[in-house]
């Protein structure tokens, strides 16, 4: 484990199997009044997704998927009719955890909780999800896949952070004065809690980048973040060039990318359907 706070979470929930666990009637207030806020947000009409503005939420994302945001939102995919579940879920999963964490005997902080990130040509507001023994912690849900790979450390979420969760939690920290916390991750697929600690975050270089990012979205010039990869299959490579994993799930990739094509994988040989792969330019095979 990796926070103190997950021994007494995890021996809550054990109770609540056998069913020696009771949540107070005011924690269960909280948690409804929470997800009944969270229903409006995603139901309440007027909620302007596409209304393009620096926030700490996208932040930390690349330059160029801010870009296209910024100029021309009407390029992006058509978001699929899963997008508000998800997010509600992500709502839900984040209330009902900090209810969790409140019978477990876990003490937070969540009020008073929008900062403003002054940087240089711009200020950023957002609001942080809660702060553990003066560190300061987001809480995400996420697909089993996620859950096991890029939130396995610090260093695989930074490595492939294309949803910029580091410069997120960053611009949190940054601006509030707490101390570095990490992350609560709930695996949406079967419920699964752990924290993945920040270690390794170097506050002074993640604001830095944010700065950086600030002044380029400002500048309004387009600057590609990521190059094609090339293919390979056992170590050899086709020949072609396919998306790089950094844009896999950008909503503009493929105005972004005017050559990009979803084809068969032009290398598989097993006996299975091949996989799509996201292909660039002139494909050969």
């Amino acid at each position: 484990m990796n926070h103190p706070a997950e021994l007494p979470i995890h021996q809550y929930l054990e109770n609540a199997t056998k069913g020696t666990s009771v949540m107070s009637d005011e924690t269960i207030e909280q948690v409804a009044q929470d997800i009944k806020d969270a229903m409006k947000r995603q139901f309440g009409g007027g909620n302007k997704r596409d209304e393009f503005r620096l926030r700490m939420s996208n932040i930390g994302r690349p330059t160029c998927q801010l870009w296209w945001q910024k100029n021309h939102p009407e390029k992006a995919l058509p978001k699929p009719t899963t997008f508000v579940m998800n997010m509600l879920l992500g709502d839900i999963v984040e209330a009902a955890f900090k209810g969790i964490l409140k019978e477990a005997g876990v003490a937070y902080e969540d009020k008073d909780n929008h900062v403003s990130l002054e940087l240089d040509d711009v200020t950023v507001n957002g609001s942080y999800d809660l702060v553990v023994d003066g560190a300061l912690d987001d809480v995400k849900s996420a697909s089993h896949w996620s859950y096991t790979n890029k939130f396995e450390s610090y260093d695989t979420l930074a490595k492939g952070d294309s949803f910029g969760y580091v410069g997120q939690l960053a611009g949190y920290i940054k601006a509030s004065g707490k101390k570095i916390g990490g992350w609560w991750v709930v695996n949406k697929a079967n419920g699964h809690i752990k924290y993945v600690p920040a270690t390794g975050l170097d506050l002074d270089v993640e604001v830095a980048k944010l700065n950086e990012t600030a002044k380029t979205v400002e500048s309004n010039v387009f600057k590609r973040c990521f190059e094609p990869e090339r293919e390979s299959y056992r170590g050899n490579l086709s020949g072609n060039k396919v998306l790089p994993d950094g844009c896999k799930f950008c909503d503009f990739r493929y105005s972004c990318w005017d050559t990009l094509m979803d084809l068969p994988s032009k290398v598989y040989q097993g006996k299975k359907t091949p996989p799509t792969v996201s292909y660039i330019g002139h494909v050969i095979g």
